[in-house]
């Protein structure tokens, strides 16, 4: 069976968004084994001969001095939002809802403003309000809440109005979701990756592109760990 757009097999193309998503979430390519295993195959001359009709089409190419290593060149046209982002399944803490959970909630953590593209620093330094939240959440680690504002990384599950959980930290693993200040001066809601020396901050919308930076130009401000989405 072909995928019309692309005229790739049912095989290739889900070797293509397994390679991908590897990738997207460890920053390494996948090993043959972990790609036998991924689609159940009996021996890893079956990927050799996949990656070959990749490669031969245009999806991929083989890194030089590298072993094993690949790059995506392209995504098939029919691959979903989800297909292509390691997506982030928010833990979503209904607001405004007057329910037995909601009474148990002991802990605050302030909301520090809003966050969109480019936002200034100075605009999330104060705190605005505060939000409760279950204890499981807060008590491991120092958190705070941002607004968000916008649509960049909605097909991560975040939408605009909701409210962004952060855990202080100044580090991170490629993949996940950070608060990033730049140039000490902007701050943005991205995922992270690091390859070489160049650090690259993604949007979860595929109409937004991806800003590269010098590693000295990134701070890393705290990780998203769950958000707060007002269902009244």
């Amino acid at each position: 069976m072909y995928d019309i757009c692309s005229m790739l097999t049912k095989k290739q193309k889900n070797l293509l968004l397994f390679i991908n998503k590897k990738i997207r979430s460890t920053g390494i390519s996948p090993s043959y084994e972990e790609m036998k295993n991924s689609l159940n195959l009996k021996s890893k001359s079956g990927i050799h001969r996949l990656i070959s009709a990749l490669e031969e089409r245009g999806f991929v190419r083989r890194l030089a001095h590298k072993a094993r290593a690949l790059e995506v060149l392209k995504l098939p046209e029919t691959a979903s939002a989800n297909d292509i982002y390691n997506s982030f399944s928010p833990s979503v803490i209904k607001g405004g809802l007057d329910t037995e959970n909601s009474k148990k909630n002991i802990n605050e953590i302030p909301v520090l403003g809003k966050i969109a593209a480019g936002t200034p620093i100075e605009a999330i330094q104060n705190e605005v309000s505060k939000i409760s939240l279950p204890e499981e959440l807060s008590n491991n680690g120092e958190h705070f809440g941002l607004k968000i504002s916008g649509d960049s990384m909605i097909e991560a599950g975040i939408n605009d109005g909701d409210t962004v959980i952060i855990k202080k930290t100044n580090t991170a693993n490629n993949g996940q979701i950070v608060v990033a200040l730049i140039d000490d001066h902007e701050a943005m809601l991205k995922r992270i990756r690091r390859k070489g020396k160049v650090v690259a901050l993604e949007s979860a919308n595929k109409r937004y592109e991806t800003k590269i930076f010098g590693p000295d130009r990134i701070k890393v401000q705290g990780v998203l760990v769950s958000l707060y989405r007002n269902f009244q």
